[in-house]
């Protein structure tokens, strides 16, 4: 499996290189900017920048930003988190041009930790469907996915160490496994939501993309004061559960091999792994996502849907208009479903420590009407766990594909740890 020629920066080498007084932050901001003048007008992953305030924050605040935990290393933010010094349009025509009054909590949390904000990325439209003008660094004749496709793209091309985003069915795992990228689904509620444009409340969590697993978790450590790192020591051999689920038959012969032979790697490098058969409440709860969903849009995008309705996007109108559809009772009856699966998953979760599953279908459609399916992260969505793209293999055309580790809910470090010992372990097959 051929490997593609795309360098993304490495976090935490480029935090030790800091650190070791090797660059400085302003010097991290200029290799952010090169990148982006070489890459930027064929990805399209922004959709704002401001470089030239990065630059002079880094040098006006050297040494503050080098000490701090992030190291003053320039960050991107999806276009649905409000910032104050940067418009935030939400990926609609709606709020071209908007200019909210205050930072999101997550935004200040990245302040606070000496992170430089560098541009918003691009989001789909309200972080639906409907594409927006991204493309897959790797080949930008396919999609880079959705809907955090600027941040994941960005982060694959080189033009930013770490990028923000947020999963309601598969908006971070998916897109990290099209651009080939460490995609981290941190537990629900780990990440505050405050300020970010609301699609589903029950399901919206925000997530971090960087280079590897390492910089994943060097990213999310800095950002969040917890001990989420996993460089420091080699990662312990996990209990792997082989997780095929009853959507197995949608992956696509590559990823299923994808899958497999990560699970083969990771038993060779010393992991236990298993066969995980899961119990039928979980094909339950895989289509209570969907109801839980969208009678929570149909309300966290009222306003837009009552009042600027011709300027929605045609998925995400047609799909308003469905889910009026969804009854109260539906709703609270895909609750109690949701509810009885996480009891399940908690059960199972005490045989392994992780469990291996596809990131996505395949590598990343070609075209950019479509931003690929979400079929193999809603449910992991719906139970609330840490969820891990682990890159590092490919197909025959050099397309990344992804592998998923899911963890259990509040161990997330534990999954970090063996998303580690599982990318080490497929790193061959890559020729890495």
């Amino acid at each position: 499996m051929a490997k593609p020629l795309v360098g993304p920066l490495s976090a935490l080498d480029l935090a030790r290189k800091i650190d070791a007084g090797g660059i400085t932050p302003a010097g991290v901001v200029e290799l952010c900017a090169e990148a982006i003048a070489a890459r930027e007008p064929e990805v399209r992953a922004f959709a704002a920048l401001d470089v030239a305030r990065a630059r002079a924050r880094a040098e006006a605040a050297v040494a503050m930003l080098s000490a701090a935990p992030l190291r003053g290393l320039p960050v991107g933010v999806k276009d649905i988190f409000d910032t104050a010094d940067l418009p935030t349009a939400y990926g609609s025509p709606v709020y071209a041009g908007h200019r909210p009054a205050a930072d999101a909590a997550l935004v200040s949390m990245l302040r606070r930790a000496g992170g430089l904000l560098l541009g918003k990325t691009v989001t789909t439209q309200f972080a639906f469907m409907d594409a927006g003008d991204t493309r897959n660094p790797h080949d930008p004749a396919h999609t880079p996915g959705g809907s955090s496709s600027g941040s994941a793209a960005a982060v694959a091309a080189g033009m930013l160490p770490v990028a923000i985003g947020t999963q309601t069915g598969g908006s971070v795992v998916r897109p990290g496994a099209y651009c080939g990228v460490a995609a981290y689904k941190p537990s629900y509620r780990m990440l505050p939501m405050v300020g970010c444009k609301c699609f589903s409340w029950s399901l919206d969590t925000a997530g971090l993309f960087a280079a590897g697993i390492i910089d994943v978790a060097f990213a999310a450590a800095a950002l969040t004061g917890r001990d989420l790192r996993v460089d420091r020591v080699a990662p312990a051999a996990p209990r792997i559960g082989l997780a095929r689920t009853h959507i197995w038959p949608e992956a696509s012969p590559a990823m299923q091999a994808a899958v497999e032979l990560a699970a083969r790697r990771a038993q060779t490098a010393g992991a236990t792994v298993v066969e995980i058969k899961l119990p039928p409440v979980f094909e339950d709860a895989f289509r209570a996502h969907a109801a839980i969903q969208d009678h929570e849009v149909h309300r966290a995008l009222a306003y837009e849907y009552d009042t600027h309705r011709e300027r929605l996007g045609p998925h995400l109108k047609a799909h308003l208009a469905a889910a009026v559809d969804i009854t109260p009772e539906a709703y609270d009856d895909a609750r109690r479903v949701a509810k009885r699966a996480r009891h399940a998953l908690a059960d199972l979760m005490g045989e392994v420590d992780v469990l291996l599953t596809p990131s996505a279908p395949g590598a990343a459609p070609r075209g950019l009407e479509s931003t690929g399916q979400s079929i193999f992260n809603r449910m992991w969505t719906l139970m609330g766990t840490p969820c891990i793209n682990v890159p590092g293999v490919y197909d025959e055309s050099g397309l990344p594909l992804g592998v998923q580790v899911v963890g259990r809910f509040g161990r997330d470090r534990a999954a970090l740890e063996a998303a580690l010992f599982v990318e080490r372990a497929v790193a061959p097959a890559s020729g890495a």
